[in-house]
C-alpha cells in the first residue's frame, strides 16, 4: 500500500535537516505501528519518499511525503495512528491512498511557493523587486557551474505587512529536476541577506 501524506513542518522542526528527516519520519512509521515496506536486496531501505528537501531554516505549510506499507489498512486507522505519534513539529494534515504505479513526486514537482519574512526593512523593497523582474538574465553560480535564476521565477510579490509589521514577499519558483530555484539565491540577487529572514514554504506545485 502506498499512501501520500501532507504535512507541516513547524518551528520547532526548523533547523531539522532533510536526512533528519527522514529519520524522523521512520521512527514516527515505527512509533505508530505501522508496517513500513523496505527496499529489497543487500541493504534494506525503508520506503520513504519526500517530495522535496527543505532546507536548513525553513518551514513548510504543506511538505508531501509518499511511504509504502506492507498492507493494505484504513486511512482513517493511518491517520489516527500518525497524528498519535507525531514529534512536536511535525503535524499531519491529510492521508491519502495513491496508486502503486504512480510516478515518484520528484518527477512530477513542477514549482515551490514560499512566504518570506524579512526580520530587517528594506526601504527600497519595491525598486529593487521590479529591478530583479525587469532583468533579462540574472546570473548566478551554483557548486561552480553557472546558471540563470531569472527564467526559474514564476512570481515575486510584495505581500501585506505581518502582525509585527515585517515586511513579507511571496515568491513562486521552478522547482523541477535539473531546473530549481532557491530562495536564498533569490534574496541574494534582491541584496538581502538570507540568514536575516524568515522563509515558509506554503506549497509544492505538481504536474498531475
Amino acid at each position: 500500500m502506498r499512501i501520500r501524506i501532507t504535512f507541516a513542518k513547524t518551528a520547532e522542526m526548523r533547523y531539522t535537516g532533510h536526512l533528519d528527516l527522514h529519520r524522523a519520519w521512520e521512527r514516527l512509521m515505527r512509533r505508530a505501528g505501522l508496517p513500513l515496506a523496505y527496499t529489497q536486496g543487500f541493504s534494506p531501505h525503508p520506503r520513504i519518499n519526500l517530495a522535496s528537501a527543505l532546507p536548513l531554516g525553513f518551514t513548510g505549510a504543506a511538505e508531501v511525503v509518499d511511504i509504502w506499507l506492507e498492507q493494505e489498512l484504513p486511512l482513517d486507522e493511518i491517520t489516527t495512528a500518525l497524528r498519535q505519534a507525531a514529534p512536536p513539529g511535525l503535524r499531519i494534515e491529510q492521508v491519502e491512498a495513491i496508486d502503486e504505479r504512480a510516478p515518484t513526486l520528484q518527477t512530477v514537482l513542477q514549482a515551490s511557493e514560499f512566504a518570506i519574512t524579512l526580520l530587517e526593512p528594506v526601504p527600497d523593497l519595491d525598486h529593487r523587486r521590479a529591478a530583479l523582474l525587469a532583468a533579462k538574465d540574472i546570473p548566478r553560480e551554483r557548486r561552480g557551474k553557472s546558471y540563470d535564476l531569472r527564467p526559474l521565477i514564476l512570481e515575486l510579490q510584495i505581500l501585506p505587512q505581518d502582525e509585527q509589521s515585517r515586511q513579507r514577499l511571496l515568491v513562486c519558483l521552478v522547482a523541477r529536476e535539473g531546473a530549481t530555484g532557491r530562495p536564498e539565491e533569490l534574496l541574494e540577487a534582491l541584496g538581502i541577506d538570507p540568514l536575516s529572514t524568515r522563509v515558509h514554504r506554503t506549497v509544492l506545485i505538481f504536474s498531475v
